[in-house]
């Protein structure tokens, strides 16, 4: 039985216009894409306010704080996953890659221990019809970490594994060139004494110069064998873009600089960077400010990173700021495009990612509220989860 919605009196924002216009939905897809109101009784009136294509999100790690809601309290991970996903389709997003990092960065963590667990619960809950958005896996793959190389060939052999990222936070260099800013940032966040944190640094270090350029190598070769999106991880120098493409990663984490995201842009790589950076108007870690690639056209792709809200918010912010041209060019539709259709290519997810006919009907409905997107609802293949 074929069943059908009308969306209409809506603020379509598409590929390339804003306009308003009706979208009719039928057995999960997008089948009409027009300017003005229906006037048929059965017409959902959206009252004027944005209808958008659904996010995606390619880098969250929004499900550890779920799993780990205090030092040392372990959540039961299915309540877990479904909390994590709750706040992920609150947030418009519809298609959401949950990173899982292998190899842990925290001298006192136990993030290895839980990537079986996390991974169970994900797969279960997603093959249960329990989540609302659709979930995918990214590995997150830490270089300096004796075990990552052999824990990663375990983990990539599941299908929901879809995006693998390679990265070294080890002091000295990308995202850390400066070790007073290492040491800020970890003894901070993980309440390392000056003792702890000197010995921590000389550990990491001695494990980038044995493990990082052949684990590098090695995940990548595998990953592109199996035809999974690779990224590279804060890269900060022409050179690392050069090494990143060379091994043909095709999506460029969080680059450090802008002659690094100038690289990236020059070998085809598109550049991904934190929609908290937007927001928040800066980089935590000093490194280059997202607003400044956007305004340089070197920004391609909004993450949420570590606060699933901050997705659709960056994207209205940077449109408003593109009312000004002196601050970039990015329109709404542009804007847009960063959270669902240009992520959705860089996936390869060819289904998704904007309000086209043909298209999965995966969408949000927003009000602009003094200058803050507030969602209202979220479908996902049609079917309302939000």
């Amino acid at each position: 039985m074929l069943t059908e919605q009308i969306l209409s009196n809506a603020q379509l924002v598409t590929a390339d216009r804003v306009f308003n216009g009706t979208v009719v939905l039928r057995n999960g897809l997008i089948v009409e894409v027009d300017e003005g109101i229906s006037r048929l009784p059965q017409a959902h009136d959206l009252q004027g306010d944005y209808l958008l294509p659904g996010l995606i999100e390619l880098h969250t790690d929004n499900l550890e704080k779920h799993m780990t809601p205090r030092p040392g309290v372990d959540w039961p991970s299915t309540s877990a996953v479904l909390s994590h996903d709750a706040q992920i389709v609150a947030a418009g997003i519809t298609t959401v890659f949950d990173a899982l990092s292998i190899g842990d960065v925290n001298p006192k963590g136990n993030r290895m221990q839980k990537l079986p667990a996390m991974l169970d619960a994900i797969a279960t809950a997603n093959a249960a019809g329990l989540t609302r958005a659709e979930h995918r896996l990214h590995l997150r793959c830490e270089l300096c970490h004796p075990d990552t190389l052999s824990v990663f060939r375990d983990l990539v052999e599941n299908p929901l594994v879809q995006l693998v990222s390679v990265m070294d936070h080890s002091p000295g260099q990308r995202q850390f060139a400066l070790e007073s800013k290492y040491r800020e940032y970890y003894m901070g966040k993980y309440h390392l004494t000056t003792v702890e944190m000197d010995a921590f640094i000389v550990t990491q270090m001695a494990n980038s110069r044995e493990f990082s350029s052949r684990y590098r190598r090695a995940i990548v070769e595998d990953c592109l064998a199996r035809g999974l999106s690779v990224a590279s991880h804060d890269d900060a120098t022409l050179a690392h873009v050069e090494e990143s493409a060379s091994y043909g990663m095709t999506i460029a984490e969080f680059p450090t600089t802008l002659e690094a995201a100038r690289g990236c842009h020059r070998l085809g790589m598109g550049v991904l960077m934190g929609a908290p950076n937007i927001v928040r108007g800066g980089s935590h870690s000093g490194n280059v400010a997202a607003a400044d690639l956007a305004k340089e056209g070197l920004l391609d792709i909004l993450s949420s990173d570590y606060y699933p809200a901050s997705l659709l918010q960056a994207a209205f912010m940077l449109a408003a700021q593109n009312e000004d041209k002196r601050h970039n060019d990015c329109d709404l539709p542009r804007a847009v495009g960063m959270v669902s259709r240009a992520p959705a290519q860089a996936a390869g997810l060819n289904d998704r990612g904007e309000i086209r006919v043909g298209l999965r009907a995966d969408l949000v409905h927003a009000r602009h509220q003094d200058g803050l997107p507030v969602i209202q609802q979220v479908w996902r293949q049609a079917k309302r989860v939000f």
